[in-house]
């Protein structure tokens, strides 16, 4: 299973574009406490759409609770001190579940944590100049690197509501 976990997410919104992802990809969204934001804040429900419903989400009280509940011999961090791009991980085995790790908006994960993962920090490559991207654009380009790796298992690859010729069909509008 893929797992995203926000480490102490601050911005609505980004929780909820996560959750949207997370629900069409089959991932479970791990939330560490404490939240920047009420879960029925009207922001995360106007992101996460209809999806929050149907989303598997997990809310753990701190870092320790959610290691304990959740062990792993691997974690995955995106973090801009990271130094290597998600592509050079190798999340091919679909028999193990993957954490992918993002921090809080502000100051990203605790480096106290970090410092204990270093062989499995992560960053997206980008111009020199640039700080960061966006925390729910980050979490959909990993999210997507692994179900990539793992040739998008359990995934629709072809338009399941309007059908799979709908495009084709010019008698629809």
């Amino acid at each position: 299973m893929l797992h995203v976990v926000l480490y102490e997410p601050e911005i609505p919104q980004n929780t909820g574009n996560i959750i949207r992802t997370c629900m069409a990809t089959g991932s479970r969204l791990h939330l560490i406490e404490p939240l920047g934001f009420s879960l029925d804040e009207k922001h995360l429900r106007r992101s996460g759409m209809d999806y929050i419903k149907d989303a598997d989400i997990h809310i753990h009280k701190n870092w320790e609770e959610f290691v304990k509940e959740n062990p792993s011999d691997k974690y995955y961090f995106m973090t801009r001190y990271g130094h290597k791009a998600p592509s050079e991980f190798d999340f091919s085995d679909t028999s193990k579940d993957v954490y992918l790790v993002l921090g809080k908006e502000s100051t990203g994960v605790d480096k106290k944590i970090l410092k204990d993962h270093l062989d499995s920090c992560m960053r997206l490559p980008m111009v020199a100049s640039a700080r960061s991207l966006n925390l729910s654009n980050c979490a959909a380009i990993i999210v997507y690197e692994v179900l990539r790796q793992q040739n998008y298992p359990g995934l629709a690859t072809s338009e399941q509501l309007k059908g799979d010729h709908w495009l084709e069909d010019l008698s629809v509008d």
